[in-house]
C-alpha cells in the first residue's frame, strides 16, 4: 500500500462525510440556496490567499529545484484562481467591493489556514505537502465522483466541472506522487508527523463545509450566548 493510500483509509469516516454532507449535495442536487454557496465562497477567497503563500513556504523546503519549481508554478496558479474566483463569484453572487474589504474570516477557516502555516515552520517539506494535500484531493474526489451531475444552477456546474477537469486531476496527482516520494525516504517516526498534519487538514476540511453552511461565526457575534 502507498502511503497516501494510508491515508486515505486513515481519513476514510471524515472522507464519506465530506462527499455526502449537505453543502455538497446541495451543489450536486443545484438546490443550495445562493446566500450559503456566497458565504462559502468569500471564506474561500481567504482561504486561497493564504493557501497559496503555503506553496510557496513548500517550494522555498525543496531541495530539488525541479520540485521547487513546480511548486512554485503551483502557488501561482493558486493566486490566479483567487483572482478568477473573486472576479467571477463576486459579480454572479453579487459580493460588493464593501463586503470584500469588511470581511473577517469564520473560526473554522482561521484555524485552517493557521494549521497550513504550523506545517510550514515544522521545517520538512512532507510535512507541508502532507497538510496541503487534502485541499486538492478531497476537491479531485468530487469533481470525479459527480462528473454525471446536472446541476440546473450554472455556478454550481461550473464549480463542479472545474474540480472534474483533467487539468485539475493531473495537479492532485502530481501532489499524491510527491508525497509518497518523500514518504519512501522518510522514517516511520517522520510518517507518522505526515500523518497526522493529513488527518488534522481533512477534519477541517470537513468543518469547512459544516461552516459555510451554518454560517459559523464567533461565538461574541452569535445573537445569544450562554455563559
Amino acid at each position: 500500500m502507498r502511503f497516501t493510500e494510508s491515508l486515505r483509509e486513515a481519513t476514510k469516516q471524515s472522507w464519506e462525510l465530506s462527499l455526502n454532507h449537505p453543502f455538497v449535495q446541495g451543489i450536486v442536487d443545484g438546490d443550495l440556496p445562493l446566500d450559503i454557496f456566497k458565504n462559502y465562497i468569500m471564506q474561500d477567497i481567504y482561504y486561497l490567499k493564504h493557501y497559496g503563500k503555503v506553496h510557496a513556504f513548500a517550494a522555498a523546503h525543496a531541495d530539488d529545484f525541479h520540485v521547487s519549481a513546480k511548486l512554485a508554478e503551483k502557488a501561482k496558479k493558486t493566486a490566479e484562481a483567487e483572482l478568477t474566483v473573486h472576479k467571477e463569484h463576486a459579480k454572479l453572487l453579487k459580493i460588493t467591493d464593501e463586503e470584500m474589504e469588511n470581511f473577517k474570516p469564520a473560526p473554522t477557516a482561521y484555524a485552517y489556514t493557521s494549521h497550513l502555516y504550523r506545517a510550514s515552520l515544522s521545517g520538512s517539506l512532507a510535512q507541508i505537502v502532507a497538510a496541503m494535500l487534502p485541499c486538492y484531493w478531497l476537491y479531485a474526489d468530487i469533481g470525479l465522483t459527480y462528473k454525471d451531475a446536472k446541476p440546473k444552477e450554472k455556478i454550481y456546474q461550473n464549480w463542479l466541472n472545474m474540480y472534474a477537469s483533467n487539468g485539475f486531476q493531473e495537479s492532485t496527482q502530481e501532489m499524491i506522487d510527491l508525497l509518497d516520494e518523500l514518504a519512501e525516504k522518510a522514517s516511520e517516526a517522520e510518517k507518522e508527523k505526515f500523518k497526522e498534519q493529513f488527518i488534522i487538514a481533512k477534519e477541517y476540511e470537513l468543518a469547512f463545509w459544516e461552516m459555510s453552511y451554518t454560517f459559523e461565526t464567533w461565538l461574541s457575534k452569535r445573537d445569544k450566548v450562554s455563559v
